[in-house]
């Protein structure tokens, strides 16, 4: 059996800042509380002792940044960046709070896309390309555990390119998503959005 641990960066923004809404076009680091999430993720896997066949991530910053915490802890090496794990583009909505996003494509949308992965108008997501890398890589076939560092906006097409029951599709920062893929790459959620 394959295990895939699909995990998000950690925190961009100081719990006092204002969030605002970042993706492809903001490559931004991780703040204190991101880079202690990084290593409370590598504690994690450290102590679980998974023997781990690979640890790649997104080319962004926060995801390298993450990626780093854990490579630390489990002393892993990262085996590459993967263009597919790259945050979505927010288009008109990047850089902008959330209250101005809301405002401007209203909570519905935002609700179909954090529980059914439609994304908004504007938004680009590459959403065929996306599930078919996902699908690629479960598809890959043999055993040991990968581990994944990725944002918010890719991690959502693991489980639509799995045919997974839908619902709650976001990952908190600093949280994994783990599936199981079989021998015969069928595609089982084991949890989703837990952290360390």
């Amino acid at each position: 059996m394959r295990r895939i641990f699909i995990i998000r960066h950690g925190n961009t923004f100081a719990s006092s800042a204002d969030a605002l809404r970042v993706g492809a076009r903001t490559d931004i680091a991780l703040v204190e509380s991101g880079r202690a999430q990084a290593d409370r993720l590598g504690a994690w896997f450290a102590a679980q002792a998974i023997p781990i066949r690979r640890l790649l991530s997104s080319p962004l910053l926060r995801a390298r940044e993450t990626a780093a915490g854990i490579m630390a802890a489990t002393g892993h090496k990262a085996d590459g960046v993967c263009d597919w794990l790259g945050e979505i583009d927010h288009g008109p909505d990047e850089g902008r709070p959330e209250a101005e996003v809301v405002a401007r494509i209203g909570a519905q949308a935002i609700a179909d896309w954090d529980e059914r992965g439609v994304a908004p108008d504007g938004w680009i997501v590459e959403a065929d390309a996306r599930l078919a890398a996902w699908r690629t890589f479960f598809a890959e076939g043999g055993e040991g555990t990968d581990l994944l560092v990725t944002s918010n906006g890719a991690a959502r097409f693991a489980l639509l390119a799995a045919g997974l029951p839908l619902g709650a599709l976001k990952l908190r920062t600093g949280a994994f998503g783990e599936l199981a893929v079989g021998a015969d790459c069928a595609v089982t959620l084991v949890c989703w959005d837990k952290r360390p």
